[in-house]
């Protein structure tokens, strides 16, 4: 696998696992810097829709957030894919910054 298949697989929810496990032999810097942002991504949308999920079950008419949140969780989604498909290594808007220097399990496989 690619590290430009294993970049934009990362962004891709459950098949992060795909990219992380099947890419073992031809992870880079590139391939890395997307896991590490992929991985950002997933982590962010569980707790933010744990949190969501909270607050319907207080406040149930709070779904309209649900759904802005969804729709921006798609646009991080696209952007990545977009950044990964270019070949280029920019944090993801908002929270991509945060995870950076994070997962530091990801670069133990890294080849180069």
């Amino acid at each position: 696998m690619s590290s430009k298949i294993q970049s934009i697989l990362s962004y891709l929810g459950i098949f992060w696992f795909i990219a992380f496990f099947a890419g073992r032999e031809k992870r880079d810097h590139f391939s890395v810097y997307h896991l590490k942002q992929g991985l950002g991504l997933f982590v962010s949308t569980v707790i933010f829709y744990l949190i969501l999920g909270l607050l319907m079950f207080v406040a149930p008419t709070l779904a309209f957030i649900v759904n802005l949140l969804s729709q921006m969780i798609v646009i991080l989604m696209v952007v990545g894919i977009l950044h990964a498909t270019n070949r280029v290594e920019k944090p993801l808007p908002i929270i991509g910054k945060y995870f950076k220097d994070k997962f530091n399990f990801i670069d133990q496989y890294k080849n180069s």
